[in-house]
């Protein structure tokens, strides 16, 4: 039957229930909806695409708002043919850089349920159900990650807002301790500690996110060199730690570089605790779903000691757009930094159910976690595993590749799924060049980098369609 008429621009009188009254007009909008939802999910060949300019986009997709409405014909059909052909498809087998991402199909499809559904993910008397599975996937992490039982946390946006929070409930902990300090020291007769100027330590080749969250609380970067092979390690933990003294609340260790996928020594680092006292946060936004797999698991000793850890399911563990898991050692220690209070709150703030809005900054938000959830209840861990070992042992394949190739240099060796190579004599130009070039084909998005100065590519692999036999041809392009 032709529906068009249904959902066509002005189709209906004025009605201020139009938009949310279930008629044969929402009826047809949600199935065209659903019917390109669905042939995207299953689509074998979508491109990977490329960014439109402002003019182009202007003449192709005209004006869409006005009074009246284009209809949702038009506009779903200005999003398939015009929008969404100006976004590089991040799930494709071929987008290589930055840190991909690869949804599972059962992930993706929960994902419209989630929005379907209207749940609040804020708090427990408002989204039980919907927190009690997230908290199940945080549980099953945290069980991965050697975190005690009692360990636990909440999804959130992504990984800036999951190391900022961590930090601000590992600052709020110092405070805590600094004026049970005082009080006793005011009761032995000694003068009361004074506030430092509080101090992160991390590593020079940490995440941006870690210094961009020392700007929003106004504390101290202290960024020490790691060893030559970019890891940072405790030796240079304990002499930043000797020099700075109390005024260093947290220390961050990275769980798999965004640039390299280096694991820092994260043992070596953890051993000091039992000598000072700081929160040991793990930054773990890409790498840290690797100690799923036995490849990589050995890496990642020592973070079983950590006070928080972040790794993004919309990164390696295969979720969509957009989470991260934030896992606190001590719940109680995220719960007191971040419990917002306000007269119509105190329904859901005095009383000890686990509302997922008092672990980190912020207030509203969607059960982000419930696509993954439904994923590793569909498929299984050890599905999970095996997708993760799959990634690491390609980038060893490939790694080998690129050494038995004439005129290509292995930057470092990978640790987990990144690969950094050089094409010998190659200038910035040149990779910029061959870059755009592999994009316009449409091969693949492979964009350049760079290391102490020297200009190098790289790719991160984190889906499971990516092939040898794609990245080889890849390689030959530079031939």
């Amino acid at each position: 039957m032709n529906t068009d008429h249904r959902i066509a621009p002005g189709s209906a009188p004025a009605d201020p229930t139009r938009m949310h009254a279930n008629t044969a007009e929402a009826e047809a909008i949600v199935d065209l909806v659903l019917d390109y939802s669905r042939r995207r999910m299953l689509s074998e060949d979508t491109p990977l695409d490329k960014p439109f300019s402002p003019a182009e986009l202007n003449r192709l997709a005209g004006r869409t708002i006005d009074e009246q409405g284009i209809g949702a014909r038009r506009a779903l059909a200005i999003f398939e043919h015009v929008l969404a052909p100006a976004c590089i498809t991040t799930d494709h087998p071929q987008y290589l850089s930055f840190i991909p991402i690869a949804p599972t199909n059962a992930a993706s499809a929960f994902d419209l349920v989630v929005s379907a559904s209207a749940i609040y993910g804020g708090s427990w008397l408002e989204g039980s159900g919907a927190v009690h599975a997230e908290n199940e996937v945080l549980r099953w992490l945290s069980n991965e990650f050697g975190l005690p039982a009692g360990a636990g946390g909440v999804f959130v946006q992504g990984g800036t807002l999951g190391n900022l929070s961590a930090l601000v409930a590992a600052r709020e902990a110092a405070r805590a301790r600094l004026a049970e300090a005082s009080v006793a020291s005011v009761e032995g007769g000694e003068p009361a500690a004074s506030a430092p100027r509080w101090k992160v330590v991390c590593s020079a080749e940490a995440h941006s996110s870690i210094a961009s969250a020392a700007r929003v609380m106004d504390v101290d970067i202290v960024k020490v060199s790691p060893g030559p092979d970019g890891q940072l390690r405790g030796d240079a933990v304990r002499e930043a730690l000797e020099e700075h003294g109390a005024s260093v609340f947290a220390v961050v260790a990275t769980g798999g570089s965004t640039n390299f996928g280096i694991v820092d020594d994260v043992a070596s680092i953890a051993a000091l605790k039992d000598e000072y006292d700081f929160w040991l946060h793990i930054d773990g936004a890409y790498g840290l779903a690797a100690m799923l797999s036995p490849l990589a698991r050995p890496r990642f000793a020592g973070v079983e000691r950590a006070d928080s850890v972040i790794v993004d399911p919309h990164k390696w563990l295969f979720a969509p757009f957009d989470a991260c898991a934030l896992i606190y050692r001590d719940p109680n220690r995220g719960r007191a930094a971040h419990t917002q209070h306000a007269e119509y709150l105190d329904t859901l703030t005095e009383t000890t159910e686990w509302s997922p809005s008092d672990y980190a900054i912020h207030l509203t938000r969607r059960p982000r976690g419930l696509p993954m959830w439904f994923s590793l209840a569909t498929y299984g861990g050890a599905a999970y595993r095996e997708a993760i070992g799959s990634s690491l042992q390609l980038a060893q394949d490939i790694a080998d590749e690129i050494r038995r190739r004439d005129g290509f240099t292995l930057v470092r060796d990978p640790q987990l799924s990144v690969v950094v190579f050089e094409r010998d004599g190659w200038t910035r130009e040149q990779y910029a060049a061959w870059s755009t070039k592999l994009l316009d084909d449409q091969l693949a998005f492979v964009t350049p980098s760079s290391h102490l100065g020297r200009p190098n590519t790289r790719f991160a692999i984190v889906n499971p369609l990516t092939t040898f036999e794609q990245l080889t041809a890849i390689l030959d392009t530079m031939e």
